[in-house]
């Protein structure tokens, strides 16, 4: 399938990792991104070894950490703010950092300029109106003055709410909330926060380094399905979520004061179990197992993703062949973050058990070291 001529929809990470990485692979690529911005949170992201190594194959590895702040522990902290546990992460990749931190705008402007300089071509403020897999091609109208283009394939790499999805499999599994929300808003850098720190209790919380002056707070809540909040008052909202949080964390709600910089949004999920593609339309990313952040393995599981598809596609003569063995390399590994995220989350809630959050912490490390 070399030299296939692919069409990446969706300008996210999945959708930006995808596209380098088959170029990289003699693809000729096309991406395109509803939003004519690029528009991300303004708040952070942790990512794991796997994605430190995942990235290197990339070739942006130095501008991702660069762009970050590299560390190699997760400290565990007692609800009245004693750490009960330092949890080393595994190094993956000689010479670099186990996790980096990073902001989500710095991640997407080291991958556009990736996406770019690996010969994607990028087009903001685009849509895919259709898409007709005849089964030699897919003939894609779309909803801008770009003229309608036949491709050898198309990836789906349009997030959780995926259109994609919902046009190549109308009966799949739509997104189920959880009833838990997740608050994030960025604070100055406190010089003990060198990895994440991570607080038990009825509200989870946490501090996670961006940059040498720059991290965020996150704050998992129990919320009313479809919660959502008006953007005025939403500081004094995550304020009061936050009564009776460790000591460390109260006194860094003091400072949540501009409701345009916080940013929250309810937790859902969804796990496809039967096929991933149809035709010469394949899916990627949160479009078939977007997982709740309890592990920070969202994104690397798009990352990873990525590779995967780039190097089934390079290795087979016939695309759907090349589809099955991607699914089959991703299944297990990808299902095991969505249930395990899952269990923490429900545990949290008192829906399910409590989960040990070192010790889910710790089977996660053991997991992501395994080879992709």
């Amino acid at each position: 399938m070399k030299h296939a001529n692919v069409l990446v929809i969706g300008g996210g990470i999945g959708g930006l990792t995808a596209a380098i990485a088959l170029c990289r692979r003699g693809f000729s690529v096309d991406l395109i991104e509803r939003d004519p911005h690029m528009t991300v949170y303004g708040v952070g992201i942790i990512q794991q070894g796997n994605v430190v190594r995942a990235v290197s194959e990339l070739g942006v590895l130095d501008d991702y950490i660069d762009a970050g702040f590299g560390f190699d522990h997760v400290s565990v902290f007692a609800p009245d703010g004693t750490r009960v546990a330092k949890i080393p992460s595994p190094r993956l990749l000689d010479g670099y950092p186990a996790n980096v931190g990073i902001s989500r705008r710095a991640l997407r402007d080291v991958l556009v300029a990736g996406a770019r300089r690996a010969g994607t071509s990028v087009y903001q403020g685009v849509v895919a109106k259709t898409l007709d897999d005849d089964g030699l091609r897919v003939r894609v109208q779309f909803s801008s003055s770009l003229p309608p283009k036949d491709y050898d394939l198309v990836v789906g790499a349009d997030g959780l709410h995926s259109e994609t999805r919902s046009g190549i499999f109308p009966d799949a599994p739509k997104p189920e909330f959880t009833g838990q929300g997740v608050w994030r808003y960025n604070f100055a850098r406190a010089p003990e926060v060198e990895g994440i720190h991570a607080y038990m209790g009825r509200v989870g919380t946490g501090l996670v380094p961006l940059s040498n002056t720059l991290m965020y707070m996150f704050v998992t809540t129990a919320e009313q399905a479809n919660t959502h909040y008006p953007s005025t008052g939403l500081g004094q909202a995550m304020r009061d979520k936050l009564v009776g949080a460790a000591p460390a964390i109260q006194a860094l709600a003091n400072d949540i004061t501009d409701d345009a910089s916080v940013v929250y949004r309810p937790l859902d999920w969804v796990f496809l179990t039967g096929a991933w593609h149809r035709g010469r339309i394949v899916l990627l990313g949160d479009a078939i197992h977007a997982t709740t952040p309890h592990l920070g393995q969202g994104a690397g599981m798009a990352i990873e993703d990525s590779l995967v598809l780039a190097d089934e596609l390079s290795k087979a003569a016939d695309p759907e062949a090349a589809f099955a063995k991607y699914r089959d390399r991703r299944f297990e590994r990808c299902r095991f973050i969505v249930e395990k995220s899952k269990a923490l989350c429900y545990g949290q809630l008192g829906k399910g058990p409590p989960i040990d959050p070192a010790q889910a912490t710790q089977e996660m490390y053991r997991v992501i070291s395994e080879p992709i």
